[in-house]
């Protein structure tokens, strides 16, 4: 058992493991009491007057306590970028990367403009932790790319993956948790889907284009993966699990 979870934990591709460690070991030593999440949450004082700059970064490792929703979301995680970065993302590591960026930096810039609007600024303040919206938003965008895969509720209905967030947001709903980090993941993801694939078709333009620098940082393979127009079709259909909150 035990290493055929090293298997599959090393066969994951760089960025989906080096997250997913990132997120256990934060959240495993939150819950030791060898890290204090008041270190960690997404406080724009700290981040401008003390300079605190890793909370920019450290809100999106923390998945609260070790419970079933932690196993929830670390199974979102580990199988939807997993899969967005082994397919949609095939040989392009780099892209992959500046996709989790951006929508990094789009779900920071909500919430801190969110913080100043009146009616408004109780609710985002009271978003700390931004790790369950950049999980969603990864979501949205592989149901984009994906949205004629059949999926099953519970075995209660079966729907295609382009329904797929809205689903898990009717289930945020109908269980009676906040849907904030639901919605906030879905603005990242259209925003990320429109820039990089609805955009350039009409325009010839591509805003998102990945920088030179972090291309860098990469070593890529040029990987040319060429799928006939019903591979989509021909997907065996996965069986969607339940997301907790």
């Amino acid at each position: 058992m035990a290493q055929a979870v090293e298997e599959w934990y090393k066969q994951m591709p760089i960025i989906t493991r080096s997250y997913l460690t990132a997120a256990v070991v934060t959240t495993v030593g939150c819950s030791l009491d060898i890290i204090s999440p008041y270190h960690l949450y997404l406080n724009p004082k700290l981040v401008v007057k003390d300079y605190e700059i890793w909370r920019l970064i450290t809100n999106f490792f923390y998945f609260r306590k070790m419970d079933l929703d932690f196993l929830f979301h670390m199974f979102f995680l580990a199988r939807y970028c997993k899969l967005l970065e082994e397919n949609s993302f095939r040989g392009r590591t780099a892209d992959f990367f500046y996709m989790l960026l951006f929508g990094a930096s789009v779900l920071t810039g909500i919430v801190l403009i969110g913080g100043m609007i009146p009616y408004v600024s109780a609710s985002f303040a009271k978003i700390l932790f931004l790790s369950n919206s950049l999980t969603f938003m990864m979501v949205y965008v592989w149901s984009k790319h994906n949205p004629y895969i059949h999926m099953s509720f519970l075995g209660l209905f079966t729907f295609t993956a382009a329904y797929l967030p809205w689903v898990l947001l009717g289930f945020s709903i109908l269980v009676g948790t906040s849907t904030w980090v639901d919605l906030l993941g879905m603005v990242a993801g259209h925003a990320y889907y429109y820039l990089e694939d609805v955009y350039p078709r009409m325009t010839g333009r591509r805003p998102l284009k990945t920088p030179a620098f972090i291309k860098s940082l990469f070593a890529d393979d040029n990987v040319i993966v060429a799928q006939p127009a019903n591979a989509r079709f021909a997907a065996p259909p996965p069986v969607l699990e339940p997301q907790q909150r």
